[in-house]
């Protein structure tokens, strides 16, 4: 029971803490499952990290700059992406509804959209809110169809009657609603006209419909024929029963295994709940399958990050700037900084995290966050407690065990051991 209530912390969330992981055990699985999809009351401990001012654009306050003015634009993007980046790991770190917060970090590469493209931060963080706002998927999927930042990654905003762009359209069919083999390239084209005459308002934030860019003519879309705009094309995707099971495989590609296709019982089961995510994952919870996944994933490198920080009580908002943008250039180095997925495909998962290359930074890392402790006298077994791991391999025990002097080193090979890595 308590080898799958940790399962369950960990995967649901960033990395329970020893506390955490009592309580829940204490209160059994079927409880943890429901405080966890359904949690009482508004999070305390997210109210300590309330979203951030970023303050205008600079590029909306000054649309034409001189080389001066936009060097100076560049510098204070910058310094307003630094700072939302870290506010984004700080929330994840002291978020008490870690489920919830989990969920957010899911559809980030889901809906995989990165301000190296985008370059404003504002768009960047008014898409967060969508993600944190939205009722259901459905919801989500209307509002982000004209989200500024999507749309200008996607090239949205150069789609016009006259020029047709297809690579929002493309992506809404492979990638964030239905899945490969489900739609035709004449629909994709027809897509992209449904998808036509959306311009960029900076200073607004927001997408404006220019209607004489606008195809407003008949398309014929998956068999349906009708004067398509970006809402009827959602709603038409939305109305495919595939489009439920592709989001079903989605979190269960997340949450249960990168490399074990979905069970049809258990996507059946999530479908059901759809287009309610937190009911898809209490469904994904409570199935046997998912706790057979056991000792199969792989923890990305912003779940590592975070999970270590809730665990060695450690907050980003009270690391000392210098070493807090250390580990933020870190995350980037492992290939995870928040807001800047690598592609529109969003991030790998599995074993792609432990390619060897990574080791050495991972270590030095790990020391970073640990020379942030006065930890005391530790013994493996503390640091195993400390960090929820069930047990070391006699392997790395015997690891461990040399270092057993040195408190720091232990938490920092704890930190980086296989058992830490793999859920």
């Amino acid at each position: 029971m308590s080898e799958d209530v940790a399962l369950l912390l960990r995967r649901a969330g960033f990395g329970p803490t020893s506390a955490e992981l009592g309580a829940a055990v204490k209160a059994g699985y079927a409880d943890t499952v429901l405080a966890l999809t359904a949690p009482p009351g508004p999070d305390i401990g997210a109210t300590t990290a309330s979203i951030p001012h970023l303050g205008s654009d600079p590029y909306a306050v000054t649309p034409n700059p001189t080389p001066a003015q936009r060097a100076a634009a560049d510098r204070v993007r910058q310094e307003q992406a630094d700072k939302l980046t870290r506010w984004w790991l700080d929330r994840m770190t002291v978020a008490n509804h870690q489920a919830v917060e989990k969920l957010i970090f899911f559809w980030h590469g889901h809906w995989a959209t990165s301000i190296r493209k985008v370059k404003s931060p504002q768009l960047m963080l008014a898409q967060h809110r969508t993600l944190r706002s939205a009722q259901n998927f459905a919801d989500m999927a209307r509002r982000m169809v004209v989200d500024p930042a999507l749309v200008h990654w996607l090239d949205g905003q150069l789609n016009t009657r006259e020029a047709p762009n297809e690579n929002l359209a493309r992506e809404l069919c492979e990638l964030f609603l239905l899945g490969i083999g489900h739609y035709t390239e004449a629909d994709v084209k027809a897509a992209g006209r449904a998808l036509t005459g959306w311009r960029l308002d900076l200073r607004a934030e927001r997408m404006v419909l220019d209607p004489a860019a606008h195809d407003s003519g008949s398309k014929t879309i998956l068999g349906a024929q009708a004067d398509f705009t970006a809402r009827g094309l959602v709603d038409l995707l939305l109305r495919q029963p595939v489009c439920a099971e592709f989001i079903a495989a989605r979190l269960w590609f997340r949450y249960a295994s990168s490399t074990e296709p979905i069970p049809p019982a258990t996507r059946d089961q999530m479908v059901t709940a759809f287009p309610a995510p937190m009911a898809m994952l209490r469904a994904l919870f409570t199935d046997d399958a998912f706790r057979a996944t056991a000792g199969t994933m792989v923890k990305q490198p912003i779940e590592w990050m975070v999970g270590a920080m809730r665990q060695l009580k450690l907050r980003p908002a009270n690391i000392p700037g210098e070493v807090l943008l250390q580990l933020c250039d870190g995350l980037g180095g492992l290939g995870q900084r928040p807001f800047a997925p690598p592609s529109v495909g969003g991030w790998p998962a599995g074993a792609t995290w432990l390619v060897s290359s990574s080791a050495r930074l991972k270590l030095s890392l790990a020391g970073k966050l640990a020379s942030q402790l006065e930890p005391g006298h530790l013994t493996p077994e503390d640091v195993a407690s400390m960090l929820c791991v069930d047990r070391w391999t006699n392997r790395t025990y015997a690891v461990l065990r040399e270092v057993r002097s040195n408190s720091r080193m232990l938490l920092t090979l704890g930190l980086v051991s296989p058992e830490y890595a793999v859920t």
